[in-house]
C-alpha cells in the first residue's frame, strides 16, 4: 500500500465546498484554519451575531480533523489530577469540568444541525495493554468516580466480552464518550457555520498578518481581510505566515488502516457494543469500527516507515481479533499531532489588548477540546472577556527540543512495531 487512501474522505456523507477568497472586506472576526476549532469558533461567532470569515489553506478538514481516529473523549489524555497538578487546582478543575462536558457539546451540535457523521454514543473503552496498564486504569477510575463521572472499571473477563478480544487485561468504560466520522463532523460544522451567516473560504492560504492600527490586516494571494479580532486555529498544520508565528510543538505522526467491511457474523463479534478503544501504552494503539463494519486500527508512526507499521498492524489485528482472519486493509491514512510537553492545549494571546489568540497543542485529543475551546475562544475575543475560556490564556509559549522529541516518539514507535503486536 503506497499511496494514502483516507477512509473518511471516501465515506463522508457530509459534503462541503467553498470558493477561494478574493477582494477586500472587513469583519468582526477572522479565523485561520478550517478544522474542529476553527469551524466551531465560526459557528459560535456567527450564531452570536458577529461577522465572520474563515480562511482555510486547503479544504475544510484537511488537517488533523480529517485524519482523526474519531473518538469523542471526555477530557484529555491526562487523568484529572495531573491536569490540576499542571495548572493549579482551580484552573485544573475548570478545564476538567469543561472537557468532561465536551462530548455532550459535540453530540448536541450533531443533533441540532443534523450532521450526518455516524455518531455512536456508546462510550469508549480505555484498554489495559498489560497488568501495569490495568493499575493505571484503576487510578483513573478512582479519580473519575470521585468527580461523579459515569465510568465503569471492567476486569479482564468483562473487557474481553465488550471488545471481542482476549488480549486486553481490563478496561475503563466512559459512558459520556463515543465515536464519529470526524471529517463529516468538521464539514457539518462548516455547513452550520455558513447557515448561520459565517463566510468560509477554501484554498485561501494566509500569506501575511499585521496590525493596522487597532485592527488586523490578513492577506491572501487574492485578497485582504480587515478584522477586529483574529483566531489562529491551524494546530499541527500551521504553515509559516509573516506576522503570525505559532510556537513549535512536538510533531507526532499517527497512522490508521481500515479493513474491508466485515460480514455480519464476524462484525457482531468485534466491539459488539460499538465502543471506540485505545490502549494504555505510551506508544498508543487505537481500534474501533465504522458504520459499515470496517475495523480501523491506528498507531503512532511516520508513514515514511509504512512497510514496518503496516506489517505490525497485520500482526496486531490478527492477535487482537483472530476471528477477522486475513481481511485485507483497504484504506491507509495518516496525520500529525501537535504534542505539548504537559499534554495540555494552549490559548496564546497574540497581542496585549486581547484581540487575537492562537489555539494549539491538543496532543491527540482534538474533537471535544477543539469544539469547546474554539467556541470559547470566539466568545472571549468578541466579548473581550477571558472568563469564557476553560483555561487561562498565556502571553507566550516555548518548548525546547521539539524535533528531538518527535524523533524519540518515532524511534519508540518503530521499536515497538518491529518487536511485536502488543496487547496481551
Amino acid at each position: 500500500m503506497k499511496a494514502e487512501r483516507n477512509l473518511w474522505q471516501d465515506s463522508a456523507k457530509e459534503s462541503f465546498e467553498a470558493d477561494v477568497f478574493t477582494g477586500e472586506t472587513s469583519v468582526d472576526l477572522c479565523i485561520l484554519g478550517g478544522g474542529f476549532t476553527g469551524c466551531s469558533a465560526a459557528l459560535t461567532a456567527a450564531s452570536d451575531g458577529a461577522s465572520v470569515i474563515l480562511l482555510e489553506a486547503e479544504k475544510i478538514g484537511h488537517g488533523g480533523s480529517g485524519r482523526n481516529v474519531g473518538l469523542v473523549n471526555a477530557g484529555l489524555w491526562l487523568p484529572p489530577s495531573a491536569v490540576c497538578e499542571a495548572l493549579g487546582e482551580a484552573q485544573g478543575q475548570r478545564l476538567n469540568a469543561a472537557l468532561a462536558a465536551a462530548p455532550g457539546a459535540v453530540f448536541g451540535l450533531i443533533e441540532r444541525y443534523d450532521i450526518s457523521c455516524e455518531p455512536v454514543r456508546a462510550g469508549t473503552l480505555h484498554c489495559a495493554h498489560s497488568a501495569n496498564g490495568f493499575k493505571d486504569l484503576q487510578r483513573r477510575f478512582d479519580q473519575q468516580q470521585a468527580l461523579g463521572a459515569p465510568v465503569t472499571l471492567l476486569d479482564a473477563a468483562a473487557a474481553r466480552t465488550r471488545t471481542g478480544s482476549d488480549k486486553v487485561h481490563g478496561a475503563l468504560h466512559d459512558a459520556r464518550a463515543g465515536t464519529i466520522q470526524p471529517l463529516a463532523y468538521a464539514r457539518g460544522l462548516a455547513r452550520a457555520a455558513v447557515h448561520n451567516g459565517a463566510r468560509l473560504y477554501e484554498n485561501s492560504p494566509v500569506t501575511g498578518v499585521q496590525r493596522a492600527g487597532a485592527k488586523w490586516r490578513i492577506s491572501t494571494p487574492q485578497g485582504t481581510v480587515i478584522a477586529d479580532k483574529i483566531l489562529i486555529a491551524t494546530n499541527a498544520y500551521h504553515k509559516p505566515v509573516t506576522g503570525a508565528d505559532v510556537p513549535e510543538t512536538t510533531p507526532v505522526h499517527y497512522f490508521q488502516l481500515a479493513t474491508a467491511p466485515l460480514g455480519h457474523n464476524i462484525a457482531t463479534q468485534v466491539l459488539p457494543g460499538g465502543e471506540g478503544c485505545w490502549d494504555t501504552g505510551t506508544i498508543m494503539t487505537s481500534f474501533r469500527k465504522d458504520e459499515a463494519g470496517r475495523v480501523i486500527l491506528g498507531g503512532m508512526g511516520n508513514p515514511d516507515a509504512l512497510g514496518l507499521h503496516e506489517d505490525w498492524a497485520r500482526r496486531a489485528l490478527a492477535r487482537l481479533f483472530p476471528q477477522v482472519g486475513e481481511m485485507p486493509f483497504e484504506h491507509f491514512w495518516s496525520g500529525r499531532i501537535a504534542m505539548t510537553s504537559d499534554h495540555i492545549p494552549k490559548v496564546m494571546r497574540l497581542d496585549a489588548d486581547q484581540s487575537g489568540y492562537a489555539v494549539f497543542g491538543y496532543s491527540g485529543r482534538g474533537i471535544g477540546p477543539g469544539t469547546v475551546i474554539g467556541a470559547a475562544a470566539a466568545r472571549a475575543l468578541l466579548r473581550r472577556d477571558e472568563a469564557h475560556l476553560p483555561l487561562d490564556a498565556v502571553d507566550g509559549y516555548h518548548e525546547a527540543f521539539t524535533g528531538a522529541k518527535g524523533q524519540f516518539y518515532e524511534l519508540a514507535a518503530r521499536l515497538v512495531h518491529a518487536g511485536g503486536a502488543r496487547l496481551g
